[in-house]
């Protein structure tokens, strides 16, 4: 924490332990505000970039937006493990996405940067002379959370129907006498596990995770209302909020047109179904029905038609990161619990993501990790942790990977619109933000070519959300020539 906890009301009196040596003070007289701000000046302008980041702490520690909030900061200097500045660096907070630096972490190190979820098509039965499939199709699932999407270069869902459809002529294929069967047993569980402790349902962006059999929780794609003419009264209208399985609708004050989009509750019944349209449009006849198969006890035996790839896992990561990608780091957390305990649930998730943090020297001290995106209240963790944790990341062999994926500062992601003067080019982090909480951290490369680690999280302050940024990037702007 600062050593000092004077807060200046303005610069009438300033003492030398800032900027002039243990021996000097300043006095400013009371000739007005012209001179007062000439005065503030020509001090500041021989405070070091320090000393000036210091100054930013304690006018913060002065700024009505801020007067009531919990915040902490800290700057660290990988190279030497030392602090350069800080204020309340112990003080667990809530991290919001900030949270996606620990989960993507942990994908990257559990799965690999090369890893790759597979959704396979194949087929029970026989083939008969007449290409008459007496059998089933299968699509089997491993929770692809790009499925369908277009994210990260991911093929959409029209685009993977067609190598389906291909798939199956060239196999000969010309009418199936059976079922489209989908089968997703990793997400076994999924239906009662369905949200992240402590979500608020108004939060910007509409931070909403509905469960779908794959986790594929687009929360772009979660607001469910009617189609056609508004039926509220102009001056006075209103939003309603749907979420799948639970039955639970949220209202709000506000709704800004008439047509709204609906969340694919099953991404792979979606595509079954969409399957089953096109062959049969296209003249590939299909008897039956599709049907979901999470655990199959008496599988038969069945052959590989093709199966569909999704990106490298380090190109979904970069998604992630730079989108802040509620769905794709939720599924990361459950894919990390698949790949260490077998089951993709959120629990077994949120266990092999603290595990690795633990066994990897994470500083556990505060942290309470409750999901993968960050959108639960109920996630903690403190400002010196996470610096220490982006410190590490520094020594890995995945780090180039890793590092790339985070926003930069004026050019890219969630921080393309921040940071246009001081830090452009020069800040690579991880933005957060629920109502009435505001983060970020990563890394700065200084003017002088160092890189420091940083973490600035500000919880329950007053005002707007673009209030709290200005001052956020205030208080780093002469980081940069630290």
């Amino acid at each position: 924490m600062m050593r000092f906890k004077n807060l200046y009301a303005g610069l009438s009196i300033i003492t030398a332990t800032m900027a002039f040596g243990q021996t000097q003070s300043l006095t400013i007289p009371n000739a007005g505000n012209f001179f007062s701000e000439r005065i503030e000046d020509a001090f500041i302008s021989r405070l070091s970039p320090k000393q000036l980041v210091d100054f930013g702490v304690n006018n913060m520690l002065c700024d009505p937006v801020l007067k009531d909030a919990n915040w902490g900061f800290v700057i660290y200097d990988p190279k030497t493990g030392n602090i350069i500045n800080s204020y309340n660096e112990t003080m667990p907070l809530i991290p919001a996405s900030t949270t996606k630096l620990l989960t993507t972490e942990a994908a990257v190190a559990l799965l690999g940067t090369k890893f790759k979820w597979t959704t396979q098509l194949e087929y029970s039965g026989e083939i008969d002379d007449n290409g008459v499939l007496n059998g089933n199709l299968y699509i089997v699932g491993s929770g692809d959370p790009s499925l369908g999407t277009g994210k990260a270069g991911a093929l959409r869902y029209s685009a993977l129907v067609s190598e389906f459809k291909r798939a199956i002529s060239e196999k000969g294929i010309r009418k199936i006498n059976g079922d489209i069967i989908i089968q997703t047993a990793v997400f076994k569980d999924n239906k009662r596990d369905i949200l992240p402790e402590g979500i608020v349902w108004i939060e910007h962006g509409n931070y909403y995770l509905p469960a779908g059999a794959t986790a594929d929780v687009d929360p772009q794609k979660e607001q469910s209302v009617a189609k056609g003419k508004s039926w509220f009264n102009n001056s006075e209208k209103r939003y309603f909020y749907v979420s799948p399985f639970t039955g639970k609708m949220s209202f709000s004050s506000e709704f800004n047109g008439d047509i709204v989009t609906s969340k694919i509750a099953e991404a792979p019944a979606y595509l079954a179904n969409n399957l089953r349209t096109t062959l049969v449009k296209t003249g590939i006849g299909v008897t039956g029905k599709v049907s979901p198969k999470m655990i199959d006890k008496e599988p038969e035996k069945r052959n590989l038609i093709t199966a569909y790839k999704s990106p490298l896992l380090k190109d979904i990561v970069y998604d992630t990161n730079q989108r802040s990608d509620n769905a794709l780091a939720e599924a990361l957390l459950r894919t990390c619990g698949f790949q260490k305990y077998g089951n993709q649930t959120l629990e077994a998730g949120r266990e092999a993501v603290r595990n690795h943090l633990q066994d990897n020297g994470f500083d556990m001290e505060g942290l309470t990790y409750f999901d993968g995106s960050g959108l639960s209240r109920s996630n903690a963790v403190t400002p010196i942790s996470q610096v220490k944790f982006l410190t590490k990341l520094m020594k890995e062999p995945y780090f180039k990977d890793y590092f790339e994926s985070l926003p930069i500062g004026g050019q890219s992601g969630t921080l393309k619109r921040s940071f246009s003067g001081a830090g452009y080019g020069q800040v690579f982090a991880k933005t957060g933000t629920l109502n009435r909480v505001k983060t970020l951290a990563g890394y700065l490369k200084t003017n002088s070519g160092k890189t420091l680690a940083f973490s600035l999280m500000i919880n329950n302050y007053n005002g707007s959300v673009a209030q709290v940024k200005s001052r956020m990037e205030s208080l780093l702007a002469p980081a940069m020539n630290l």
